[in-house]
């Protein structure tokens, strides 16, 4: 079901993520929050300190020195796990580990970084809140490469995607839920085995009746924006 706040999407999320390296262990996952607005570093320092605390030992990664050192700044208990993709990068050539990577808000910039980091590491990565394809190649042999191989190889761990009219979620291993926001609130529409593309969103969402011109615009915007974020 749709989390009533904030904290307990985060709960939903933690559970959905150790359900998930239960599975696999040495997976690649994702977990995303998309609220408008939302500052995730706080989000994400928590979801590691719980983590740590049922066990798990981890790193948690940022794309550049200053978002590293604004989280060692604001968890002093997790400094120490605290690292830029580039220090992983130097620190598995000389010694590969296998713990788990928690690798934060990665975009198209650092797909090269991200990459590299995937490549050599022996654990489960975690993608949080990141966005690795780029409008730029969203079409053309680069995107079919990129999706073919490295991209392909992620799994949804927990997902959050509200929109203006819906919410679309995931916590793994439950198939991909998506609500419609009616008068009264929001309510199960159907699910999804894999993620549903905005056509597919807006033709649930249409029923029986299907889609009118203004639900086909709707569609052509919501892919758009899919290919900018």
């Amino acid at each position: 079901m749709l989390p009533a706040d904030l904290r307990a999407a985060e709960s939903q999320a933690l559970e959905a993520l150790k359900a998930a390296l239960l599975a696999d262990a040495k997976g690649r996952w994702t977990v995303e929050w998309r609220f408008e607005g939302l500052r995730v570093l706080p989000v994400v320092l928590r979801l590691a300190a719980a983590l740590q605390e049922a066990g798990q030992e981890l790193r948690l990664l940022f794309s550049d020195a200053g978002a590293t050192a604004l989280a060692k700044r604001d968890a002093p208990d997790l400094a120490g796990c605290i690292a830029s993709f580039s220090d992983q990068i130097r620190s598995q050539s000389e010694a590969p580990g296998n713990e788990l990577l928690l690798l934060v808000g990665a975009s198209q910039a650092d797909y090269e970084l991200v990459e590299q980091v995937c490549g050599g590491h022996r654990g489960a990565v975690v993608l949080v809140n990141g966005s690795l394809e780029d409008a730029a190649v969203g079409i053309g042999s680069v995107a079919r490469e990129r999706r073919r191989g490295f991209l392909a190889g992620w799994q949804s761990a927990y997902a959050l995607l509200p929109q203006a009219e819906a919410t679309l979620r995931r916590a793994y291993p439950d198939p991909w839920e998506l609500y419609r926001l009616d008068p009264d609130g929001y309510r199960l529409c159907t699910t999804f085995e894999q993620k549903p593309d905005a056509e597919q969103q807006a033709l649930a969402l249409a029923g029986e009746e299907g889609l009118d011109l203004g639900g086909q615009m709707r569609v052509l915007d919501q892919f758009i924006e899919g290919l900018r974020n």
